[in-house]
């Protein structure tokens, strides 16, 4: 246990699972343990038990990646809004010809991609990787969530502006070249956490592409209530 009440080892195997999502084509045990900063034998104990529980594998050429248990471990995650947000986004993502997001808030500094529809038709298209954390205060998603609560002294003229308009916008802070237009998920609760929105690689009409995501926000908020 360490100072901060927390259990070393848990956390350790909890990094493990984070470095092997940033690295889908897998990694060398030695890898694994520089990662993390461990030693060898210590990422060796870490991946057989992780194994035993089907959260991660190895190929035949000895490099781990994530296991088919963490399936099973994420799919009753927020089961109801997926669900639920699911033929909004798809219906936004065909009308804006732009892939669709559904973001929610995971604490006071960050943010949480918790799902992405991607356009049928549109010839090219953003792709994020679903469960990828950003801070609030960069990117439409976050920007939105800031604009529902009250103003507050030195705010990103951003958030005044999403605060007046009922959309965020946002240029390139998540990725380069790429616009966010997001807008916040009206549930009814005291602390709105979640918005939608579309990620595109120009946007030349954003008011439009605004109105879009707001009726799909209000859309989804009135099946959530």
């Amino acid at each position: 246990m360490s100072e901060t009440g927390t259990s070393k080892t848990l956390s350790h195997g909890l990094q493990v699972l984070e470095l092997l999502v940033e690295h889908p084509q897998g990694l060398t045990m030695t890898e694994i343990a520089e990662g993390i900063g461990v030693h060898r034998t210590v990422a060796h104990r870490l991946v057989r038990t992780l194994e035993a529980h089907h959260l991660c594998r190895r190929d035949r050429f000895k490099r781990i990646s994530l296991g088919t248990g963490l399936v099973r471990l994420a799919e009753p995650v927020e089961q109801d809004l997926r669900t639920l947000a699911r033929p909004v986004l798809e219906e936004l993502s065909d009308a804006g010809r732009a892939s669709a997001h559904l973001v929610v808030r995971e604490n006071a500094e960050q943010v949480r991609m918790l799902m992405i529809v991607e356009p049928r038709q549109a010839r090219m298209h953003v792709s994020f990787r679903s469960g990828q954390l950003d801070p609030i205060g960069r990117g439409s998603a976050g920007l939105a969530l800031l604009s529902a609560e009250p103003p507050v002294e030195g705010e990103r003229e951003e958030i005044t502006r999403a605060r007046t308009r009922g959309y965020a916008v946002s240029v390139g802070e998540i990725a380069p070249g790429i616009t966010g237009i997001s807008a916040v998920v009206p549930t009814g609760r005291d602390a709105p956490g979640t918005s939608i929105g579309l990620s595109l690689f120009e946007a030349p009409d954003p008011d439009e592409l605004g109105r879009l995501v707001v009726a799909s926000a209000q859309r989804l908020g009135s099946l959530l209530k």
